[in-house]
């Protein structure tokens, strides 16, 4: 049954050119939001794989071209790196922003962005929740991986080394101006970065459809992309060269992203949030591990949700031989079906015992994870024990 809240808002302002050969658009829109001295933000991984060349060509014989280039974005970025490609930003005379990686490239782009708008030089001061009140330079999000979903959201997490911390920004403002969804820039991704970023998607699309603040637009984005990532994860996980598994898990990433941004994450999150701020678990890794243990978290607030979620993640046959009373715990079933046959064909961790996380820091991550804003709209109600609880279900 569709549920229609009795009042909701949505929003999806990002600009979206997707398919083959995408990227050669850059330049143009750059000249129409009236930029033409990008500050280009990506990564050595983006380096190594070539992919640089390709943003390159895409401003050949084009007035707009690259003001500076920072190429060593870390994988869990932080305010030093956006304080300091900040001040880049202002030295090199940039006027707009090209973010070209995964979602630490895309989120450290937002950081600078705040800053080069704000004409500001330390990133804590804007933390929070619609701190900010105008409108920002021009940012345009090329995603490379198919996972964070940042290139269409108005969030951005990013790591506070000297409080041990992710710290969270929130604003309408923070929303890339143009997203581009080029099916090359995915292809070099190894298998398992493949495998944990679409179990990120995944997360997303699935705390978007059983939280509170969840709306028919948002279910339909989160469906659609939970639907796609069924399709065709394993096929792109076996085989990265294949463009149409790459192309729909993009799409999937934003589609979900755009349902995240609207419906807002739940407890999945915090926890992942935490072995991440604490132990260095890969934000996908660890919402792989935690999701099926924090779907049976909420069964008695959201079973019916979940058990709506059986024919996305599973298919029609399953679903439909699968008794109603029995669906919702058959979906958290195929979520961890997934996560082994990932573990199968990638070695991607299906435990935090497997992901590196010490016993010893399980309490640490709980008091971490009870603090983090993204569990206000998870259906049940989330405290320590409850976190501590899922941390050590999910350890071994």
């Amino acid at each position: 049954m569709v549920f229609i809240p009795a009042y909701y808002e949505f929003i999806n302002p990002v600009k979206i050119i997707a398919g083959k050969a995408a990227l050669d658009n850059l330049a143009f829109e750059l000249a129409m939001l009236g930029a033409n001295r990008p500050l280009v933000i990506t990564d050595q991984g983006v380096v190594a794989a070539g992919l640089m060349q390709l943003v390159a060509d895409a401003f050949a014989g084009s007035p707009v071209q690259m003001g500076a280039v920072f190429e060593d974005t870390p994988p869990d970025s932080s305010d030093i790196v956006v304080n300091a490609l900040a001040r880049l930003y202002r030295e090199s005379a940039c006027d707009s922003i090209v973010a070209v990686g995964g979602g630490s490239v895309l989120d450290t782009a937002k950081g600078v962005n705040i800053l080069a708008g704000e004409g500001a030089d330390d990133l804590l001061h804007f933390m929070g929740a619609d701190i900010l009140k105008k409108k920002l330079p021009p940012l345009i999000a090329i995603p490379t991986t198919a996972g964070t979903g940042s290139e269409v959201t108005s969030v951005a997490v990013i790591a506070n080394p000297e409080k041990g911390m992710k710290m969270p920004f929130a604003s309408v403002w923070l929303f890339p101006d143009v997203s581009i969804l080029d099916p090359r820039m995915t292809l070099t991704m190894p298998p398992k970065i493949t495998a944990a970023t679409a179990m990120d998607a995944l997360t997303h699309a699935i705390e978007a459809y059983i939280c509170k603040q969840k709306n028919p637009l948002s279910d339909s984005y989160a469906v659609t992309a939970i639907s796609l990532i069924r399709d065709f994860l394993p096929a792109a996980v076996k085989n990265g060269k294949d463009e149409k598994a790459r192309f729909a898990l993009a799409n999937a990433a934003l589609l979900a992203g755009v349902a995240l941004t609207n419906s807002m994450a739940g407890a999945i999150h915090s926890l992942a949030h935490a072995v991440g701020a604490v132990c260095h678990v890969p934000h996908g890794v660890g919402n792989a591990i935690f999701l099926p243990f924090g779907m049976e978290y909420n069964l008695k607030k959201a079973g019916d949700l979940i058990a709506e979620l059986l024919f996305p993640i599973a298919g029609e046959e399953i679903c439909l031989s699968t008794p109603k009373n029995r669906r919702a715990q058959r979906a958290i079933d195929a979520v961890r079906e997934l996560n082994r046959e990932l573990n199968r064909l990638c070695g991607m961790p299906i435990t935090l015992k497997d992901a590196g996380v010490p016993k010893a820091k399980l309490e640490e991550c709980a008091r971490i994870a009870i603090n983090d804003g993204a569990h206000t709209f998870n259906p049940e109600e989330f405290e320590y024990k409850d976190a501590l609880k899922l941390m050590l279900a999910a350890f071994e």
